[in-house]
């Protein structure tokens, strides 16, 4: 079947749903073109199907999919932002990284070298999880992209600056302080949004301070309001390049309930989604959204839920974005 797409200021957008009905053809990002379908991209979306470092319930590798999935009703214009992504900046599909499933070590330097091998020429990523263990090589190349250490947004119920699990360094709960340790963060940029629940101890919490995070907690949020949160996110992040991490179990589990391991009293899709568009403006190099296990998932309200975080992820980095493609039709 021809693909016929929307081309708008000269990129090849989505599969036009006035022409093809949304729930037909390939369950790409947004129903945007692939990236071997395109000259190259300013932002690729990529999926990484790797859920071996989780400790709970599993099924993340099934994630990526069930978001491009839920994905086929996004649209090319969003309002929110007054941006249109796929017209402003190419925008593509990269498919899914093939990482080893039985050796957690290999994984992460594959996804390392994957995302290292597709911002080569200065496509930016927004990657599909897969757990949260990803987020460590994907922080250690774009932190190579950036040339230092980078600021970092965590928005997720759980802290995942743990030491071990079983004696396991590398897991979903341990990525972050793994990457302090490295190095790769800028310890005077880096916050939580939206944690919650039962800790193993205080300690927990004092690990964290002494790591250099800041936290802003879901009752934060409730209390405080999206905008006042805001406010102090983006007085600790400054100018410096950000990386953000979205794991969707930040949300409340009515909003979420297809991730690995839900915690009671979380955030709303609507305050998620407003305390990213807080952030333009902000130097956005990377960002993740992970922990979607569909097995959990009801009516696709995880699947939808992390489709327009991914989608207001993308507007973000297009806003920013000084076009290095040359549009077809010029």
């Amino acid at each position: 079947m021809e693909e016929l797409r929307v081309t708008e200021g000269g990129r090849v957008g989505p599969i036009d749903s006035s022409r093809i009905p949304r729930y037909a053809g390939a369950a790409t990002f947004a129903r945007l073109p692939r990236l071997d379908q395109v000259d190259r991209a300013d932002i690729a979306v990529v999926g990484v199907p790797f859920d071996s470092g989780v400790s709970y319930r599993p099924g993340a590798r099934f994630g990526g999919n069930h978001i491009r999935e839920a994905s086929r009703l996004l649209r090319p214009y969003n309002p929110a932002l007054d941006v249109s992504p796929f017209e402003r900046v190419q925008v593509a599909d990269a498919g899914d990284m093939a990482v080893n499933p039985f050796n957690i070590n290999e994984a992460i330097e594959t996804v390392q070298q994957n995302a290292l091998d597709l911002t080569g020429d200065g496509t930016r990523l927004v990657t599909l999880g897969g757990d949260h263990t990803i987020a460590l090589p994907l922080l250690r190349a774009a932190a190579e992209r950036a040339g230092s250490p980078v600021a970092m947004l965590h928005f997720d119920a759980h802290l995942d600056t743990w030491d071990t699990y079983f004696g396991a360094e590398y897991t979903h709960g341990t990525p972050f302080r793994r990457a302090v340790e490295e190095g790769i963060l800028d310890t005077e940029a880096i916050s939580h949004v939206g944690t919650r629940g039962p800790l193993y101890g205080v300690r927990d919490l004092e690990d964290d301070r002494r790591f250099g995070f800041g936290i802003v907690t879901s009752s934060d949020v409730y209390r405080q309001g999206v905008d006042e949160v805001v406010d102090k996110l983006r007085q600790r992040i400054g100018n410096r390049p950000l990386y953000v991490s979205v794991d969707i179990d930040v949300l409340d589990p009515a909003h979420a309930p297809g991730t690995g391991t839900p915690e009671a009293g979380g955030i709303t899709s609507r305050e998620l989604l407003e305390i990213l568009r807080g952030l333009r403006g902000l130097n956005l190099i990377g960002a993740d959204v992970v922990e979607v296990a569909p097995a959990y998932d009801h009516a696709e309200l995880t699947g939808v839920a992390a489709s327009h975080v991914a989608y207001d992820l993308v507007t973000l980095m297009a806003d920013t974005l000084t076009p290095a493609t040359t549009p077809k039709d010029q």
